[in-house]
């Protein structure tokens, strides 16, 4: 049993975004399953605010640079410091009742995106988020990923797809699965590899303020977009509070005297990359902060 299901239930009231069932009933079906859906928790208010703070960086139109990112996917990163509003997706009560009962209430936001998918996007790699530490499954998740549909996400515009029970694999993968080509940059049009469609997948289909939150563990992928509209979603993610150094360097030590130091201190800092990509600064290399470069 995962220890931190023994952690007492969440004192906030969560009956306005559970429609009836108990919290206990939706973290039962997350421990078998993996994943959890919630349906009608964003008011078509919020909805607003969040897609009119996302609408400058979507006309921006950056794409990914990778099959990974998807040529054919706008990846906003850095929100929080784009616009405060994304504070009230990242601290919903449901969201970090998950989080808190998870990985511990010294728990860390670890990654914070929209991912926008256009029309001719193609299904992503398999994965799952907390692949990076490179420990033996099965094992307990270090990490937490929520999404939040943004848009609709349906059975053709791209949704979420995910292999329910998967988080309690060994080492099995999927055909598919993510490789380090998968990180290397490709040209809209490339051709990719096949869908490698899972016999047990399911597509995570929810209409527009959903919140579906999976265990950092369980084997997923964006789904491939055939619509003529767009998919959004928001995902915020989370880690156990001891995923980092014991003193914060980043912090302790200013980035202008950081800048004056040789590289291989700067590195141990935190201004380096972990491969694939842990360590980066909206979805660039952290090193960019010590050079003044914006590109």
């Amino acid at each position: 049993m995962n220890v931190a299901s023994k952690i007492e239930s969440p004192t906030a009231d969560l009956s306005p975004y559970l429609h009836g069932r108990s919290f206990e009933d939706a973290w039962e079906q997350f421990q078998e399953d993996g994943y959890v859906i919630f349906t009608d928790i964003l008011t078509p208010e919020q909805l607003e605010q969040q897609r009119a703070a996302l609408k400058p960086w979507i006309d921006a139109d950056i794409r990914g640079r990778n099959n990974f990112e998807g040529v054919q996917s706008n990846r906003i990163y850095g929100m929080l410091d784009k616009d405060p509003v994304f504070a009230d997706l990242i601290s919903h009560p449901l969201q970090l009742a998950f989080a808190d009962r998870e990985l511990g209430e010294s728990c860390l936001l670890y990654a914070c995106l929209a991912i926008n998918l256009h029309p001719g996007e193609t299904v992503q790699p398999w994965h799952f988020d907390d692949s990076h530490c490179a420990l033996a499954r099965p094992r307990d998740p270090l990490s937490l990923s929520t999404f939040w549909s943004i848009s609709d996400t349906t059975e053709t515009n791209g949704a979420t797809e995910i292999i329910p029970g998967s988080h309690k694999w060994g080492n099995e993968q999927p055909e598919g699965a993510n490789r380090s080509t998968d990180f290397k940059p490709r040209l809209s049009g490339e051709q990719v590899g096949d869908n490698n469609d899972h016999p047990d997948r399911i597509k995570a289909t929810m209409p527009a303020g959903s919140l579906m939150i999976a265990k950092g563990t369980l084997w997923h992928r964006g789904g491939g977009n055939s619509s003529d509209a767009h998919r959004l979603i928001v995902t915020p993610q989370f880690c156990k509070g001891w995923c980092r150094p014991l003193e914060q360097q980043l912090l302790a030590v200013p980035p202008e005297k950081v800048a004056r130091f040789p590289k291989r201190v700067q590195e141990l800092l935190g201004y380096n990359i972990h491969p694939p990509f842990m360590g980066y600064v909206d979805g660039m290399h952290p090193s960019r902060i010590l050079s003044g470069s914006k590109d």
